[in-house]
């Protein structure tokens, strides 16, 4: 079967919108449904239902913390308050309890901002019927992006809410909340997000759902169990639906010769074409060129229906801001331009006493009319609706008149619970505005009010950032990235090609990659590793009579640590300059490189593969069939974090030899591109001129070189891959 291609067309075949096999998965029976807006909300149940299962529980994730309090009050429930510990205890009191947690296998990117070695303090420190898994099986560049859990096959939670640091948070996202704290006690900004929980045959789907993931990504297949004879619905928990069937719609890139399914993006163009009086939309990105090219053909319409987007006022850091961001505000100009009659609006959620202005929606929810609403992990992104793992659940107004009336009531009512929340007004005004003046815009600007409320939002660029980010394909792809592609296009296999357009590609993603060294500076990380912290150490050291000794040093150091290889190459430019830093970052590169090799090779390939999870396999195997050129390619690509690698190679017994003259070769570039990048970005800061542009030029014209050169250098040199 091939992969899904998107259909502008609303189906004909049936009154109903959703219909399994083109827009969704399947269609089940729950006897209960409700919507759990934000994450107080969603742990207390989730804790509840974990806490009375007998049998199985899943828990799918993009991220999880075993450190996260559930109830950061105290649940007083007899059970240990963390979430890693609270598992451990339940499993371990019944012993015909399982529980599977799959976390996905995160890029280097996400390093800082997790729970460091879960696999160990979730793995090796727990329970035998207690498993723990990261998820490596998906595309190089993709992500497991569904936030499922399934208790017993009979209760399952699915919404946009990972378990797992700063997100905790009560609808009144009040400023000085004392219980929202990170994992280390810190306090962070109001988070909104929304959850649904549903049980009968809903749940069941989920949980098969849940089964086949595991066995993918695993290997294992889970132990079976029947029926549940007990209620796992928590008693506090209201039904906002009951009896009400309800679709699952996914999304699944082409992966190990198993097509891509795309039924959230067909659920997406199905849904705005049907639309005929508004489309709501609450989502913490808008990116996405093929749903942007829907809404504008439908705002064009004379008669079409009203266009609502609730986003956050700002994406979330530097380099979300610089990147998506940027693409949000492209999509913001083509839909006012389309917008002929005046029917699209942008908002966010305004808190006054907020430093940042507006709340942090993170939450992915959209609903057509009254007829349709659907709560899930994919975000209005290319990655959601081709590229990453997503699961939505789906609810529309079928049945006869009156069955149609009853859910069309429910359906408005969780859409205005919404409005209403960040219009700080009572869920039942809005149901009144909205249907006395048939529209959302005009709803809320009857309920405006000078404090908490919903505000016009422009998402803008600057010319500067606008020129020098490229489309939607690097930052948000709606494909895979093949590796041994890019390998190929290395290493020609019988005639040496023109220059690959990709290769211009190479060149941006250095800048990029400077960038990423730069973001540091503005993410909040841990206060000690950040780009200024680390300047100020550097500019120490620089002071001292052994420099050179302790820069390195301090490479093989935080190798160790697992600190991101490219934030200790951007201090050293920034620092020293592109000559010393050069030197510097290179040699110091090389002898982590080094260390974290031989402490690979000592390891062994068993203790590492369990460190790291089954991505080693393939990481490994790429390792040993290509020797240099694979070092090499690796090296320029962020497939893993630097000592992630590093290990791996070790495990995988390549020459030492091989290993680090393809380091040398591979980051030598990127190195290069990064110190002289931070450090004319530095004096450019000291002293504005029109120089970055121009740096910018050149060291992306070098990069395009310097592949050039690989190519013939190494062309028939290395054999055809034959394994």
């Amino acid at each position: 079967m091939a992969s899904q291609k998107p259909s502008f067309e609303t189906p004909a075949a049936s009154p109903a919108l959703l219909q399994p096999g083109r827009n969704c998965w399947r269609i089940e029976h729950a006897h209960r449904f409700s919507l759990l807006i934000d994450a107080d909300a969603y742990f207390r149940a989730v804790r509840a239902a974990i806490r009375s299962a007998q049998h199985s529980v899943f828990i799918l994730s993009w991220d999880i913390d075993s450190r996260t309090w559930l109830v950061p009050g105290g649940a007083d429930d007899g059970y240990p308050e963390s979430l890693g510990d609270f598992l451990h205890a339940v499993v371990a009191s019944r012993p015909e309890l399982h529980a599977y947690v799959l976390n996905w296998d995160f890029a280097m990117l996400y390093a800082l901002e997790r729970e460091w070695l879960p696999v160990y303090k979730l793995g090796w420190r727990t329970h035998r019927r207690l498993a723990f898994w990261m998820d490596g099986r998906h595309p190089v560049g993709a992500s497991h992006h569904q936030k499922i859990v399934v208790i017993d096959d009979a209760v399952a939670f699915v919404g946009g809410l990972d378990i797992t640091r700063c997100r905790w948070d009560t609808p009144e996202h009040a400023c000085h909340q004392p219980l929202r704290r990170d994992t280390d006690g810190k306090p962070y900004s109001p988070f909104h997000d929304v959850q649904a929980m549903v049980d009968g045959d809903a749940a069941r789907a989920l949980g098969e759902l849940a089964r086949v993931r595991w066995q993918r990504a695993t290997g294992q297949r889970p132990v079976e169990h029947g029926d549940v004879a007990h209620d796992l619905w928590p008693a506090d928990v209201a039904a906002d639906l009951t009896a009400i069937d309800v679709a699952i719609a996914r999304t699944e890139p082409a992966f190990d010769g198993r097509p891509g399914v795309h039924e959230v993006r067909q659920l997406h163009l199905d849904a705005i074409a049907a639309a005929r009086r508004y489309l709501f939309f609450e989502n913490q990105y808008f990116t996405s060129g093929l749903i942007a090219d829907a809404l504008s053909a439908r705002l064009a319409e004379p008669d079409g229906p009203e266009v609502m987007v609730v986003s956050p006022q700002t994406q979330s850091g530097w380099l979300e801001e610089a990147t998506m961001g940027v693409l949000r505000a492209r999509l913001q100009r083509r839909l006012k331009a389309a917008d002929m009659h005046g029917r699209y609006r942008q908002y966010c959620p305004r808190i006054p006493e907020l430093k940042e202005g507006c709340l942090n929606v993170h939450s992915k929810v959209f609903a057509v009319d009254d007829d349709l609403f659907s709560v899930g992990s994919a975000n209005l992104s290319n990655r959601s609706m081709a590229f990453d793992t997503e699961c939505n659940l789906v609810i529309e107004a079928r049945g006869n008149d009156e069955e149609k009336t009853r859910i069309r009531g429910a359906l408005a009512h969780m859409r205005n619970r919404l409005l209403a929340e960040h219009l700080a007004a009572a869920p039942q005004a809005v149901d009144a505005e909205v249907r006395r003046r048939n529209s959302l815009h005009g709803a809320v600007e009857a309920l405006q009010q000078p404090g908490r409320s919903l505000q016009p939002l422009e998402p803008v660029t600057t010319p500067e950032l606008d020129a020098l980010i490229p489309e939607q394909a690097l930052f948000d792809p709606e494909r895979p990235i093949d590796p041994d592609e890019l390998v190929a296009q290395f290493v020609p296999k019988d005639e040496r090609k023109p220059l690959p357009q990709r290769l211009i590609a190479l060149g941006a993603l250095a800048i990029v990659l400077a960038l990423i060294a730069l973001a540091w500076r503005s993410t909040p990380l841990h206060d000690w590793i950040n780009l200024a912290s680390l300047v100020t150490v550097a500019r120490g050291l620089d002071d001292l009579p052994f420099t050179p000794v302790a820069i390195i040093g301090c490479y093989v150091i935080a190798g160790l640590l697992m600190v991101p290889v490219t934030i200790l190459i951007a201090v050293t430019g920034i620092v020293f300059g592109p000559v010393l830093g050069l030197v510097y970052a290179i040699a110091g590169a090389l002898l982590s490189a080094a260390v974290t090799y031989g402490l690979g090779a000592w390891l062994g390939r068993d203790t590492v593969r369990r460190l790291l999870g089954v991505r080693i396999n393939r990481l490994s195997r790429r390792i040993a069939r290509r020797g240099i050129l694979a070092m090499m390619v690796i090296r320029v690509l962020p497939i893993a974090p630097f000592t992630v690698i590093n290990v791996v190679a070790g495990a995988s017994h390549i020459r030492f030899r091989d290993y680090m003259l393809g380091t040398l070769l591979g980051m030598t570039p990127g190195i290069a591109i990064t110190v002289t990048f931070v450090h004319n970005l530095a004096e450019a800061v000291r002293s504005p001129s029109m120089g970055t542009v121009a740096v910018l030029t050149v060291v992306a014209a070098l990069l395009i070189l310097f592949a050039i050169f690989l190519q013939r250098l190494f062309a028939g040199k290395e054999g055809p891959d034959t394994q």
